[in-house]
Formats: structure tokens, C-alpha cells, sequence
């Protein structure tokens, strides 16, 4: 029997390789003879580096960078024998970097995500996937492009301070001292998040409140980055404010596709084809994939449902390994084969129990496995 087992991250417990390991251990418990391919998977948030690296040959990289308050860190990134450069923006400018007291999208920056680019290129990598997920900020990837040479002016022709509160009163964008080496490299956003930059749907409204905006400051935010998206029309020639994705990760989506012509594209498809998602499963006995919390929002094209639909799709059972379930998470177990929550601690040992119980169930029974 062959089992591929392909879980994203378990946030904040789990990476996505220790859910995989936990996940195999169970079910080597349950079919001590199973052939096992282990395949972590992302959709382009914190984890995507974790998924490539388990994938391909490469290795970690550590970088000084700020971190959204402008605070020194150190931040990890990826690059590959094959030239490729791997960036989480989230390991410099991500929520998780800050304290809720310090949440404040009004002033937080990706100065540090275009310290990681220009690191990347320093190492000689002119192709580049940067996943665009778990951010901190609203600025629309301005404090990015100021580290790579752009400049962000006032009226007076004074810079802006950074974050996405000053972007009110941008009058003009100057890209002449932009690092040159941009136009040789190739750059893809990764995020499954195809929010546009603006209005009701957009990355101040939506994405606000959860770092730190009221309604008052969030609707401040959203006419602050149109009129950024309206400038970047005007002085640069490129039209982001109606673009799937240019409201991912604060705007930072926007600011890819503006300065470093990026294509925004979907992580999960990105992993699945780096890894060999599709073909892995091609004559599979079983899946089991998983994250940390199975509910409604699961079902939106998230990293675990459609992890399912392709191994349904080639016929193959689908077993789900969660942390907890949320409103709705019935959608999801409907279209599956079983669902076991992992109770208890440790988490990796949880997980490993759930898996096991999961696939002696789905042997035992023939049927949905139900929590």
C-alpha cells in the first residue's frame, strides 16, 4: 500500500515537515508495511520555505533586516543549487514579529521584505518566489520598494515616513536610484489570497481590523492606498488597483507587480508543482493532508481542500488530520473520507494518534471515519 502524506502547516503548533513526520509516524503505526511519500505542502504563507526545502536541495540563509517597526532582526530565507531564491515576507514584516499591543498597520513597514529581495540578489539569484502571506502591514509594499531605491514623495518633495498611514499624502513616486539588477530577475508573488487593493473587498477593509485597525483607521487605510494605486497609474504606467491579489499581504501584492513586475499566482499551485504534488498521487492508495484548524474558510480554495479535490480527482481517498474544528468544517468532511482531530499534547504526538486512528478506521470500515 502507498500513502502520500501532504499536510500544510499546523499554525502556530506545526511546521508543515513535522506535520508530515507526525502524520507518517501514525500511519506506520496503523500499516507497518506502507510505501509513505511525505510531501509538506504551503499556499504561500509562513511555511512556504519548509515546503520547497523538503523538495529540492538547498539551504537556509540568514539575513539582518527590520523587522515592521523597524526593529533589527534576523530573518531566514531559502536559495536552491538551481539559482531560485525562496522569501517568506513574513519572516521579516510578519504579524507574528509583533506583540497585540504593538499591532498598528498605520505604521508598519516591509522595509524588511526588500532587504530580503536585495539579499537574494546579492547571492546571485535572478529568480525568485516570494510568498505573500501573515503580514503586519498596509503599506503596499512601499517600505519594500524603499529598500530596493524607490522613493515615495509629499508635496514638498519630501520622503514619507514609512507605514501605510503616510501614503495619504503621497504626491510622487521616483524609481530613478532602483536597484538595477530588478529588471533581470524574475519574480513570483505566491499567495492565495486575490483580494484587490482596494474597496470593500480590498486589503485595508478585510485584513485591517486583524492587525490592529479600527473601522475608522481601516477605511483611512483603503483611500490612503488608493490614492498610492492611483500614483503608481500615473507615474509608473502600471494599473494595480483592480488586480486579483495586489491587496494580498497589506498591498504588498500591489507594490511586487509595480516594482518588480511581479506575476501573482496561486501558492498552493506553485508548491504543488514544485513538489510533484499531482504526480505523487498518480496511483496512490491513500492521502492524508491537514492543518491546524478544519472550517468553513477551509473549503475557499485552501491548501487542504484542494489537496483533496486533486486526489479525488485521480481517484485516490482522502483521510484529513486537523488541530480543531471550526464553523462549518462539515463542507470539508462531506467531500472526504474521514476526519480525526488531534487531541492532546504534545502536538506532534497528537497528530501522530490521529493519524494512526484515522487509517485504522478508514480500513476498518470502508467509510467516512467521522470526529
Amino acid at each position: 500500500m502507498r500513502i502520500v502524506v501532504a499536510p500544510q502547516e499546523f499554525k502556530g503548533t506545526l511546521t508543515a515537515s513535522e506535520a508530515a513526520h507526525g502524520i507518517a509516524d501514525g500511519v506506520r503505526r496503523a500499516v507497518p508495511a506502507a510505501a509513505i511519500d511525505a510531501v509538506p505542502l504551503s499556499d504561500g504563507g509562513p511555511g512556504l520555505i519548509d515546503a520547497v526545502l523538503a523538495s529540492r536541495p538547498g539551504r537556509l540563509q540568514s539575513t539582518p533586516v527590520q523587522d515592521p517597526l523597524g526593529r533589527p532582526i534576523q530573518a531566514a530565507w531559502a536559495l536552491f543549487d538551481d539559482g531560485l531564491a525562496v522569501i517568506e515576507m513574513a519572516a521579516a514584516s510578519g504579524l507574528t514579529l509583533l506583540s497585540e499591543e504593538e499591532r498598528d498597520p498605520r505604521r508598519a513597514t516591509t522595509y524588511g521584505v526588500g532587504q530580503l529581495i536585495s539579499a537574494a540578489l546579492d547571492a546571485g539569484s535572478r529568480r525568485l518566489i516570494i510568498g505573500v502571506g501573515g503580514s503586519a502591514t498596509n503599506d503596499g509594499g512601499t517600505g519594500m520598494a524603499v529598500a530596493l531605491g524607490a522613493r515615495f514623495l509629499d508635496g514638498d518633495g519630501r520622503d514619507l515616513p514609512p507605514g501605510g498611514d503616510a501614503l495619504a499624502r503621497l504626491d510622487h513616486i521616483d524609481v530613478s536610484g532602483i536597484d538595477s539588477r530588478l529588471p533581470e530577475a524574475t519574480v513570483v508573488a505566491a499567495t492565495d489570497v486575490r483580494n484587490p487593493l482596494c474597496g470593500p473587498e480590498g486589503a485595508s477593509i478585510v485584513y485591517g481590523p486583524q492587525k490592529g485597525a479600527s473601522q475608522d483607521v481601516a477605511r483611512d487605510l483603503d483611500a490612503a492606498l488608493r490614492r498610492y494605486g492611483e500614483t503608481i497609474e500615473r507615474d509608473l504606467g502600471v494599473r494595480v488597483l483592480d488586480e486579483p491579489g495586489a491587496g494580498a499581504a497589506g498591498g504588498l501584492g500591489a507594490g511586487l507587480i509595480a516594482f518588480l513586475g511581479a506575476e501573482v499566482r496561486s501558492g498552493f499551485d506553485i508548491v504543488a508543482e514544485i513538489v510533484g504534488l499531482r504526480e505523487t498521487l498518480r496511483g496512490a492508495d491513500l492521502l492524508l493532508t491537514g492543518e491546524g484548524r478544519l472550517d468553513r474558510q477551509t473549503a475557499f480554495g485552501k491548501t487542504v481542500a484542494r489537496t483533496a479535490a486533486m486526489a479525488r480527482d485521480q481517484g485516490v481517498p482522502v483521510l484529513v488530520v486537523v488541530g480543531s474544528l471550526g464553523d462549518g468544517w462539515e463542507e470539508i468532511a462531506a467531500a472526504v473520507d474521514g476526519v480525526e482531530v488531534a487531541i492532546g499534547a504534545p502536538p506532534g504526538e497528537a497528530v501522530t494518534l490521529a493519524a494512526e486512528q484515522a487509517v485504522r478506521k478508514w480500513l476498518l470500515r470502508g467509510s467516512p471515519a467521522r470526529p
